[in-house]
């Protein structure tokens, strides 16, 4: 069985259908109180002027007799059967009745003052008293009324009332979904823009909602996420144009040398020549697919670092000592001025210095200095790595941190990265909320690490 459609232009419809309920019955139970009390206020004061008016017989008359052998004078003054009116003296004894229904005569206290209250025996029967003093003893004025008509009119009242509760109800589910279909035609026309956009349309945008504030700021959201969208895909795009470029490159050397070489007989030293060319491209290959991998695992969100407090001054001797022996073959003096400490994971710390230091190295100008510096300030501390060299092209400097880019495609030079070096390093600092930078002019080129506070 297939669940019922939880729309949107739905809820809305049940929302004001139940707004609706509730105002409505806010209204008739206010309103139906107000009656009730009306009503009810009504008859108490209607009996209290039969007391009033009966008292007043009494003061006209000669005797009681008299008004009971003229009994018009009083019945007239009730009505129908609900009305009831009785006269007793002090021994008890009915000397005037007006009791259509035979009700039995209540028993009340003593009221020198009118008195207003429901008979202890029957609560649908509202009475009057009053005991009038006169010469041969004291008479109680009692005039009574039942609920019962008034009864049948509330009921009546009150089933109008769930009859428009009802009804009501419909027509504010009606109303609301008519009002929440055109409300909502904004949203379906966002979400049909929104489903034309795919791979092949990722620079469309999301238009014509400028009017609407809250699809105003969604459609903005949105078309904010369509522009990484579109740059992720791009990148992708280009890395894995990027990688099949580098990889096509050692690929082919392999094949065409080992083509060439098997073309025809061979001496052995020509074998072990051809060997030794092939691993230096086997090992080129190798740190690209580790670079890769490397990239892959640090740049996964969920990726946790290990963070230790870091001796930047024997982190710097130990990286100095082991691109010692390169430095000396281009005849480069390697200077370690780091100082202080760190909290950073060390592994990725060393490497991302070693990639900044082989990188100065490879372009650095020959018998100059390569500098590894470090300054701490009240944001944090920031690594440098300087070297002397022809000064980068502006155009190359946005572009240095990405996959695969070189400034001159054509260079390469043993122990190179496959154009990932300086990527790893912009990955290692993402992984430790920092932040890489550079600078190139006639006084060389600085890169710089800067790990926030």
């Amino acid at each position: 069985m297939r669940p019922w459609p939880r729309t949107l232009s739905l809820r809305l419809a049940l929302m004001f259908a139940l707004v609706g309920v509730l105002l409505l019955g806010a209204l008739g139970f206010y309103l139906y109180q107000s009656l009730q009390r009306e009503i009810a206020w009504r008859d108490d004061q209607a009996l209290l002027g039969r007391l009033q008016r009966m008292q007043a017989l009494l003061d006209d008359a000669a005797s009681i007799e008299a008004l009971r052998q003229r009994p018009q004078l009083y019945e007239n003054m009730l009505g129908n059967r609900d009305n009831l009116l009785w006269i007793v003296d002090a021994q008890g004894q009915r000397l005037i009745e007006v009791n259509p229904l035979a009700l039995p005569l209540p028993g009340l206290a003593a009221a020198a003052e009118p008195r207003l209250a429901d008979a202890p025996d029957n609560p649908t029967l509202r009475l009057a008293w009053l005991d009038v003093p006169r010469a041969g003893g004291s008479l109680r004025l009692i005039a009574g009324k039942l609920a019962s008509e008034h009864e049948q009119m509330l009921a009546a009242y009150r089933l109008k009332i769930w009859l428009a509760l009802g009804v009501g109800a419909l027509l504010a589910f009606v109303l609301g979904a008519l009002v929440s279909q055109r409300g909502l035609r904004p949203v379906r026309q966002l979400a049909r823009q929104a489903a034309s956009i795919d791979t092949q349309h990722l620079h469309l945008r999301l238009e014509g909602f400028a009017e609407v504030g809250e699809l105003s700021a969604l459609s903005q959201a949105l078309n904010q996420m369509l522009d990484r969208l579109e740059q992720g895909f791009a990148q992708l795009s280009r890395f894995s144009e990027d990688l099949a470029h580098e990889m096509r490159t050692p690929l082919s050397n392999l094949m065409g040398q080992t083509q060439q070489t098997l073309r025809r007989s061979r001496s052995i030293e020509d074998y072990q020549n051809l060997l030794v060319s092939n691993q230096e491209e086997y090992e080129r290959l190798a740190r690209m697919i580790d670079s890769m991998l490397f990239l892959a695992r640090t740049e996964q969100p969920k990726a946790a670092i290990q963070r230790e407090a870091v001796d930047l001054q024997a982190l710097g001797e130990q990286l100095c000592d082991y691109f010692e022996g390169m430095a000396q073959e281009r005849g480069i003096t390697l200077l370690n001025q780091a100082s202080g400490q760190l909290h950073a994971e060390p592994q990725l710390l060393r490497r991302a210095l070693a990639n900044l230091l082989a990188n100065a190295l490879r372009h650095a100008t020959p018998d100059s200095h390569v500098t590894l510096g470090s300054a701490s300030t009240a944001t944090g501390v920031t690594l440098s790595v300087h070297n002397l060299g022809d000064p980068i092209p502006e155009q190359h400097l946005s572009h240095l941190f990405e996959r695969f880019y070189r400034c001159d495609p054509s260079r390469h030079e043993p122990g190179d990265s496959g154009g990932l070096g300086l990527a790893i390093v912009r990955s290692i600092m993402q992984a430790h909320g920092g932040q890489v930078s550079v600078s190139s002019d006639a006084e060389g080129t600085t890169f710089r690490l800067h790990f926030p506070a």
